[in-house]
C-alpha cells in the first residue's frame, strides 16, 4: 500500500496511511504494529482516532527513521514522499522506498474527511 510520510517545516511528524487502507488492512483490534524500517524493528502504538478517518501513525523513532533516510538532505521539503507499507503478518509491516518503476508513488494516500 501506498503512504505518504507527512512532515511540518522541518520536522516528520509521521506516516499518512489513508482511510482506505486503514479500513482494509488495520483491523480494529490492533493497539501496536510493528514496523520493519531496514534493519530495525519497532512497535508503534494507534492512538484511537486511527480509524476515525485519521489514518496516522506517530512515533518518535518512526519519524527519526524517516528524517535521516529522506528529508536530512533538503530540510524544506516541498515534494511528499510516498512510500511502501508492505503488510506481512497481522500486525507486521515493512516500510521502504516506493520501486522506482512504479506508477504508484505518484498517488497519495486518500485524503481524511473533513
Amino acid at each position: 500500500m501506498v503512504v505518504k510520510a507527512q512532515s511540518k517545516g522541518r520536522s516528520v511528524i509521521g506516516l499518512n496511511v489513508g482511510v482506505d487502507n486503514v479500513r482494509r488492512y488495520f483491523p480494529r483490534t490492533l493497539v501496536t504494529i510493528e514496523l520493519q524500517l531496514d534493519h530495525l524493528q519497532i512497535e508503534c502504538g494507534l492512538a484511537p482516532d486511527f480509524w476515525r478517518n485519521a489514518g496516522k501513525i506517530r512515533d518518535r523513532r518512526l519519524c527519526a527513521w524517516l528524517e535521516s533516510k529522506y528529508f536530512s538532505k533538503q530540510p524544506l521539503r516541498q515534494t511528499p514522499i510516498f512510500l511502501d507499507l508492505i503488510p506481512l503478518g497481522e500486525n507486521l509491516f515493512r516500510l521502504q522506498a516506493l520501486p522506482a518503476h512504479s506508477n504508484s508513488r505518484h498517488r497519495p494516500a486518500p485524503a481524511t474527511a473533513a
